[in-house]
């Protein structure tokens, strides 16, 4: 592995004690060394190399919120990190430990079978028989891009799912092992999207859940809306997700999905779906469905009331692309060159750049971000079908098992 430029990025500190750690192969050692840094900001800029960057001289980090200070020794003016400079400093180490980690493991993907491979070896389907009874609280992610083929095929889902593995395991602790993938891209088998393979994923990822446990289920690929013959949906349809074989084997319907994530949720267990597809609003048939513009919640039990929709205690928050009668885009109006989800490209970025936001927070950043875009697009566009065209006609919404207030609930995954 090429680690050299990487290095180069960090002050010599910092490359010094990679660099040893990395020679002996000691990943328990390398674990605290990075988690000692992002844990502590007094430590991070000292591990960071608070030097002067002329002579080399060890600097006492001014307690004044001055932007610069002066050297003792040779009179240098050095600027000062700002904590968001520590912290993606911090993620682009995490980012290269990862890397290392697969490395020394002897994990390494690009070595691999696959070299295009998502998912940590082995697989978390190949443990999830284990004969134990129980397993540590913890955070566990099912990931799931569908390319499709012909005329059905999205190019920005493998991006997708690529953005939302590295958000989780460098910005919110998921480890690797616990990540599973399935695209089209995959080798074996039993990673492949068909409709078999992302239900069994569905109860590999809530199988033995217990209280502490924070889950994420996520999901680009298409979405359809169709009619619902049960009588158990409000708007009288039913929405589903298409798995890469739905012209053969069939649709994935909402029902499907609650039954197989929401039911089992014990109490103290969370989840959080997030479903980038068109006509995604209400996928995951949760009781409740927030209304941004009236600022309340709405129900949407089933009018029969012979259906089940709620858990098992847990709570269920479903973060989707659009509403139920909306399309969903992909797209490269964020970054000119990438195709992706405009949700999820909003939501991964938004959560990187603003820590701690709350639900409502996120909601009404993604919207007004969704709004700049269609300003800007009308702007330079004077043929109304083209501006139709070009235009994110999309409004992301949540949907919760339970209730809550959502500017006051910090979004954690």
């Amino acid at each position: 592995m090429h680690c050299t430029f990487a290095l180069r990025t960090f002050p010599i500190e910092v490359a010094l004690s990679l660099c040893f750690l990395l020679s002996k192969g000691n990943l328990l050692l390398l674990e605290l060394y990075i988690t000692t840094m992002s844990g502590n900001n007094h430590i991070t800029m000292a591990a960071s190399g608070v030097v002067c960057s002329k002579c080399r001289h060890r600097l006492s980090v001014p307690t004044t919120n001055s932007t610069e200070f002066k050297c003792p020794t040779c009179n240098m003016m050095n600027p000062v990190q700002s904590h968001e400079q520590c912290r993606n400093r911090d993620r682009s180490i995490k980012k290269l430990i990862v890397k290392v980690k697969e490395k020394i493991s002897g994990n390494d993907l690009a070595s691999s079978e696959n070299p295009h491979s998502l998912n940590k070896k082995p697989s978390p389907l190949d443990i999830s028989g284990s004969s134990s009874k129980t397993r540590p609280a913890g955070k566990r992610a099912l990931l799931i891009g569908v390319i499709y083929k012909s005329k059905h095929k999205l190019k920005g889902t493998i991006n997708d799912v690529k953005g939302m593995r590295e958000f989780l395991i460098l910005d919110c602790g998921f480890k690797e092992e616990n990540i599973l993938v399935l695209t089209d891209k995959e080798i074996e088998p039993e990673l492949i999207p068909t409709k078999k393979n992302i239900l069994k994923s569905l109860e590999w990822l809530v199988k033995d859940c217990q209280a502490g446990d924070s889950l994420v289920f996520y999901f680009s690929g298409h979405g359809v809306s169709q009619p619902d013959f049960d009588g158990d949906e409000r708007d009288g349809f039913s929405e589903t997700i298409c798995p890469v074989d739905f012209m053969t084997e069939g649709m994935i319907f909402d029902n499907d999905i609650n039954s197989a994530i929401v039911w089992p949720l014990k109490n103290g267990v969370t989840l959080h779906a997030i479903v980038d597809a068109c006509h995604s609003g209400t996928v995951l048939d949760l009781e409740h469905v927030y209304n941004r513009q009236e600022n309340k919640w709405e129900d949407n039990s089933p009018p029969s009331g012979n259906a089940r929709k709620h858990s098992d205690g847990g709570l269920a928050i479903s973060l989707s692309a659009c509403l139920d009668n909306q399309v969903a885009a992909d797209t490269t109006a964020f970054t000119a060159k990438t195709m992706n989800g405009a949700m999820t490209y909003l939501l991964i970025n938004i959560l990187k750049k603003y820590r701690g936001l709350t639900y409502g927070d996120l909601l009404d950043l993604m919207h007004e971000e969704l709004e700049k875009v269609n300003e800007s697009r009308c702007f330079s566009e004077k043929i109304y079908k083209k501006i139709r065209k070009k235009m994110l006609l999309q409004k992301p919404q949540i949907s919760a098992s339970k209730p809550f207030d959502v500017y006051k609930e910090h979004l954690v995954l």
